[in-house]
């Protein structure tokens, strides 16, 4: 049996530190391809891969989202639950030089500057998750409640399916 190499990232480097116990997940990255075609590549549910978005509120205040791959982000219901008027998707450039991630590989883990994390409360009745490691074409398999012992996340209810 081979060992599957993967990317060393700051996310892993986090994982590591923490001592949480992780799958490593390496697929063939998809420009536009999203959490539909990681999940198919896995053979697992798109609700079980979780999307990292970076986004903003109306007054420029950057934060990440945690949302179910087959759901959106209802930013009107988020903007609500954080005392903003509105909530937008942060442009690229700017999501990279925050979190240090290109985007389609963006993981709320080892993030360049640190960001204040929301993540849909479901996520956290799952078993498992697969979520961004840091790089395109890989994630890592996770308990999504290993997450709260690396961030201080807030959970929300903001997904549209």
């Amino acid at each position: 049996m081979t060992k599957t190499t993967f990317p060393v990232t700051p996310a892993v480097r986090l994982l590591r530190q923490h001592n949480i116990a992780f799958e490593p997940h390496v697929y063939d990255y998809q420009e536009r391809g999203g959490t539909k075609h990681s999940s198919q590549s896995l053979g697992v549910d798109e609700h079980i891969v979780i999307k990292t978005l970076v986004m903003e509120t109306d007054d420029g205040a950057p934060l990440i989202v945690l949302m179910h791959g087959d759901c959106e982000v209802s930013t009107q219901g988020l903007a609500r639950q954080l005392g903003a008027k509105r909530i937008t998707a942060c442009a690229p450039d700017k999501a990279q030089k925050l979190t240090g991630y290109m985007v389609g590989g963006t993981s709320p883990l080892g993030t360049r500057t640190v960001l204040p994390v929301y993540a849909e409360r479901t996520i956290f009745d799952l078993p498992c998750i697969f979520i961004n490691g840091g790089k395109r074409g890989f994630l890592v398999e996770v308990a999504p409640q290993d997450l709260k012992l690396m961030l201080e996340i807030k959970e929300v209810e903001a997904s549209i399916a």
